[in-house]
């Protein structure tokens, strides 16, 4: 059979760096890499040499753009198809109208909504993610921004890096973490995990917003309250972090009408998917001082992978010349996080050649139907 991974080029920090798997430069892994946690030692999975042990066919390419692209060329005939959050390849409903022969397709990572699930449904093509593969990575960086914004991280480098040297221009917009109340919008392996890294940090108050309730002891060991309207819940939040995927009931869900029901000032986390932030209105929001001026945004999602370079939320600012944390799409691809989804991958394919059970956490779209409720209530 024909399996298509759509990668993307590393470059140069891919010829240095084996460990980087999501890569077209290193789609084969090496035979044994070194383990950056307690230097011990484990085996990188190459598909290539597996794949093609068993006679299959494998066609690696971040060639995906327009009808001559390998990705429209080879997805007619693919059975299996691999992809990347991080660059990823959309299969349009048009797409799956010429994937006759598609089966399966896998999502190197955590996050398929590159993908038309509604078609995968429909045409009855599976859809797997690697589950937990790289929540502790994002739920890390989640924190990391919070801390950045506020404390005014960003602009205090930049003023460093100008040979600049005045406190308060940073003092002034600077914050402790301690004593504000910060809540997740999706409470799932990332959300919660967002709440646990912030129970030391001695918040006033830690909310959270989900169509499904957190088991009562599950709230009670991070000290979780539920707010199931969403203009109170942002009311209520001096930090805000988005921790749901993307699907038909989130996407624009942050929007100009929503953005009024903030608190003054308040910061913006999402390392979700972009499309779920109106970028035009968090831009509006970050400009025009809708938010007392200081409303800080930051993140590493876009609504278009790679952003444009002309993309308004890479450079746009609060009026005090700050609030803008926006990085490449990185938080779940650490080397850890590869490491963890190039296992997961490969063992999705083992169960599929072989005809085992899949890890029901991995099921996104089973044959005909719905198995997750992540991509909302079905």
């Amino acid at each position: 059979m024909k399996v298509l991974a759509i990668l993307y080029k590393g470059g140069d920090a891919a010829t240095a760096e084996p460990r980087l798997l999501g890569t077209v430069e290193n789609e084969a892994g090496a035979s044994i890499a070194q383990g950056i946690i307690g230097c011990l030692m484990f085996p990188q999975l190459g598909l290539r040499q597996y794949l093609e042990s068993l006679g299959h066919e494998y066609i690696v390419s971040d060639s995906k753009e327009g009808p001559d692209s390998d990705f429209q060329r080879h997805i007619v005939d693919a059975e299996v198809l691999i992809t990347t959050p991080f660059h990823p390849g959309y299969l349009t409903a048009d797409l799956f109208e010429k994937a006759n022969n598609l089966k399966l397709c896998v999502t190197a990572g955590v996050g398929s909504d590159h993908i038309d699930l509604n078609c995968a449904v429909e045409k009855h093509v599976q859809v797997m993610e690697v589950s937990g593969s790289n929540v502790v990575s994002v739920a890390e960086h989640v924190v990391m921004s919070i801390l950045l914004l506020a404390r005014n991280f960003v602009p205090a480098h930049e003023m460093i890096e100008r040979g600049d040297w005045q406190v308060s221009e940073i003092a002034r917009n600077a914050f402790d973490l301690e004593g504000k109340v910060v809540g997740t919008i999706g409470a799932g392996r990332i959300g919660y995990r967002v709440l646990q890294r912030l129970v030391p940090f001695d918040c006033k108050d830690l909310l959270y917003y989900d169509y499904y309730p957190l088991l009562e002891d599950t709230a009670k060991a991070v000290n979780a309250r539920r707010v199931e309207n969403l203009e109170e819940f942002v009311s209520q939040c001096d930090i805000i972090t988005v921790n749901c995927p993307l699907h038909e009931g989130t996407r624009g869900l942050i929007n100009a009408g929503l953005l009024r029901h903030f608190k003054k000032g308040a910061y913006l986390v999402n390392t979700a998917r972009g499309a779920i932030c109106n970028k035009e209105d968090v831009a509006a929001a970050l400009k025009s001082g809708h938010l007392n001026g200081k409303c800080s945004y930051a993140g590493d999602v876009w609504d278009v992978q790679p952003a444009p370079k002309d993309h308004i939320l890479r450079t746009t600012k609060n009026s005090l010349g700050g609030g803008n944390g926006m990085v490449p799409h990185y938080s779940g691809t650490t080397l850890d996080a590869q490491a963890r989804y190039a296992k997961g991958v490969r063992s999705i394919l083992e169960n599929y050649f072989t005809g085992e059970p899949q890890d029901p956490q991995n099921i996104i779209v089973g044959l005909g139907k719905y198995e997750s409720t992540s991509y909302g209530q079905r």
